[in-house]
């Protein structure tokens, strides 16, 4: 196998458990080591290293799937950078973490600042050390030999179902939030003026089928910000668009440092006297910008106005604690409970107007 992990069958009670099937596209951000892995050779005790071709092509090919990339080396930073520069693929990576501490940390650190959790990550090193001490303290991330890199790359945890439009610019995204986050350190103000200062455009629409895609992704790759943690594939996604029991709709967002892409997913069942709120999720990338509640509070105006009650799923997935803080604020209440699975209630006559920050638009 190409991962240190076992992946083999596991004996509990002496009886086979087989390993659980890897998930489509699991792998949302590679981790690389750079020494005799990126490049062939020790930066600091060959001074002239070679990037190694194969590993680049890999590596930008993924990008252009949505796939994320990073850096965990032990070298010195400046020397390294220079290195990656000059080889014209720094740009390629990012929160690169190039210091002497251990790779787990560094793998935290980065999974922290892209906001992901650790099982979405691979890191790649030719060490099998480093890929041991990972393994030990961060056991979710799935560590390979660049050695078996052909091998490991074309599982189908490296491989999205879909190429949206979003995945293709994930990369330049996240480079866009690097520089918000820039300008957010050293604004002077509130906090309320530093978002005004953003330009902020929020859509909403009603799905197109071209918008599907994108759709089913978010429901894969959401899970901080997603109401019941369930995952809808394209086809059922084209079947509730199409449905007139249902309305499904679709928030993108943009501001003065381009676009978000889109961000926010609805899935709303229309009955007589009630709707009830089957999905709703929100792109983390987006969990700093106060914009969690404009998709949420339009569709408690849109039965307010058709003068039904609302009620909505909601699921305790373990990771989803923001989206139940975000309906909370909106006024909805526990109405029922079967285990992990909550039926809120909303009251209708705390629908709050959008933040003053954001230009809303409704397609």
């Amino acid at each position: 196998m190409s991962v240190d992990r076992d992946t083999g069958n596991d004996l509990a009670g002496g009886v086979a458990v087989l390993p659980e099937k890897p998930k489509r596209g699991r792998i949302k951000c590679i981790v690389w080591d750079l020494d005799n892995t990126l490049w062939d050779g020790v930066l600091l005790e060959d001074g002239a290293v070679a990037v190694r071709p194969a590993v680049v092509a890999h590596i930008k090919r993924l990008d252009k799937m949505g796939v994320l990339h990073s850096i965990a080396s032990k070298n010195d930073h400046e020397t390294a950078v220079a290195k990656l520069t000059e080889l014209g693929v720094a740009d390629l990576f990012l929160f690169p973490q190039i210091n002497w501490n251990a790779k787990s940390e560094s793998i935290q650190r980065i999974a922290k600042a892209l906001n992901l959790g650790l099982d979405a990550f691979a890191f790649v090193d030719d060490q099998e050390f480093e890929r041991a001490e990972v393994h030990h303290v961060v056991p979710d991330v799935t560590c390979v030999d660049v050695l078996e890199l052909d091998t490991a790359l074309a599982r189908e945890e490296f491989i999205p179902r879909f190429v949206t439009d979003e995945s293709a610019q994930r990369r330049v995204m996240y480079q866009g939030q690097i520089a918000r986050d820039s300008l957010e350190k050293d604004f002077v103000g509130t906090g309320d003026e530093f978002l005004a200062s953003l330009g902020m455009s929020f859509t909403i629409a009603p799905a197109r089928r071209e918008d599907l895609q994108r759709a089913e992704e978010l429901t894969v790759r959401t899970n901080q910000l997603n109401s019941t943690g369930r995952t809808y594939s394209y086809e059922e996604l084209d079947e509730l668009r199409e449905s007139d029991d249902h309305l499904l709709l679709v928030a993108s967002l943009t501001d003065k440092f381009g676009s978000y892409g889109k961000i926010g997913l609805a899935l709303v069942e229309k009955g007589a006297q009630v709707w009830k709120l089957r999905m709703l999720l929100m792109s983390c990338r987006v969990m700093s910008r106060g914009v969690g509640m404009v998709l949420l509070n339009h569709i408690l105006r849109l039965a307010a106005a058709a003068g039904v009650a609302v009620q909505a799923d909601f699921v305790e997935t373990g990771r989803n604690r923001m989206m139940q803080v975000t309906y909370a604020f909106a006024g909805f209440r526990e109405a029922s409970r079967n285990g992990d699975h909550v039926v809120l209630q909303a009251d209708l006559g705390e629908v709050q107007p959008p933040p003053p920050y954001v230009q809303l638009h409704i397609e």
